[in-house]
């Protein structure tokens, strides 16, 4: 009998999840189905995959060999499946991103609703998570397409420039630097409390890289995973915070919070699209991924928050300015 992608499928999810249980809710199969395709797929390799520790299945080293085969297997399978069923006449399908938190929250909701808006046969689904699970879930093929800021980690994948952003020092209007022009280093540091974000999250490593070695003063007194919790900590007192400024954009506009650049440090950093070396693309990521790219080259970056219909009107302007160039170009 032939290995099925299916025993590929459920070999993959118990080694991800260490049990049959986990396993079985996680593809909504039984758990007698996950455990007689493991055992059909162990029988036919000649041998266990996996080292048993009570409930917990462990892999061994023939599981961990076949492990990064049959998720590539799989990889290329979803793909030719993609290419095959795709429309060629018309923009459609889904497409599957996932998006660091400062750009899921506050960059791409606009630009997604704007380009769907063009393209109303196009569904995209978009997970808002840390850097370095968006990082695991294109790697995995979970995503189609990523959107983070910080190092890339992962050799799978390849990473494009997008835009750039800039960090900024937040702090509530009665807190004892909302006078100062700009933070100093190393002498604010040790008198300041701090809101951050989760380990896993691209803001928090560049920020911690910024500091160098004076990222060992920080006096962290909380950390949270999402940043309108940290905006609300820092409103409330707790402490200062290192944000984008894309994520208070709109508040500073009303007068707060206080924004201090840090003296003698660029804050500056990339935000980056990623995607699977080994993706092909498809005629919606390929139109996707250009339409990304006029927010880059017009640094359209802001107005993604400000509404979705001068968004729209900037790059329909952006979109037309191009068409009339080329045609320009084709006459001269």
């Amino acid at each position: 009998m032939s290995i099925t992608f299916r025993q590929l499928e459920i070999f993959i999810a118990v080694a991800e999840t260490q049990q049959v249980t986990r396993a079985s809710k996680k593809l909504h199969l039984t758990q007698s189905a996950v455990s007689m395709a493991l055992g059909e797929l162990e029988n036919q390799l000649g041998g266990p995959l996996f080292d048993r520790h009570g409930r917990s299945l462990l892999l061994n080293d023939r599981g961990r060999y076949l492990l990064p085969l049959a998720k590539q297997i799989l990889h290329q399978v979803a793909n030719i499946e993609t290419i095959l069923t795709e429309q060629q006449d018309r923009i459609a399908g889904v497409l599957e991103i996932a998006a660091s938190s400062t750009i899921g929250n506050y960059v791409l909701p606009y630009l997604i609703g704007a380009f769907m808006q063009l393209h109303p046969e196009a569904h995209i689904n978009m997970l808002v998570v840390n850097t370095m699970t968006a990082e695991k879930m294109v790697a995995t093929g979970q995503a189609d397409l990523g959107f983070v800021e910080g190092d890339i980690n992962v050799d799978s994948l390849l990473a494009t420039s997008w835009f750039e952003d800039e960090l900024g020092i937040i702090v509530s209007a009665n807190h004892k630097l909302a006078g100062r022009s700009a933070f100093h280093i190393p002498e604010d540091l040790k008198e300041t409390a701090w809101v951050m974000r989760e380990e896993g999250s691209g803001t928090a490593e560049i920020f911690t890289k910024k500091l160098g070695r004076y990222a060992s003063m920080l006096k962290i007194v909380t950390k949270t995973g999402h940043t309108e919790a940290i905006k609300k900590a820092v409103e409330s007192g707790v402490g200062a915070a290192c944000l984008s400024m894309l994520t208070v954009y709109r508040e500073a506009e009303e007068g707060w919070p206080k924004i201090l650049p840090i003296e003698g440090i660029d804050m500056s950093r990339q935000f980056w699209i990623i995607q699977h070396k080994d993706k092909i693309i498809t005629r919606l990521m390929a139109e996707f991924l250009k339409f990304c790219e006029l927010v880059a080259e017009h640094h359209l970056g802001r107005e993604c928050l400000s509404s979705p219909w001068k968004l729209q009107t900037l790059l329909a302007e952006s979109r037309f300015a191009a068409t009339t160039d080329g045609k320009k170009k084709a006459r001269a």
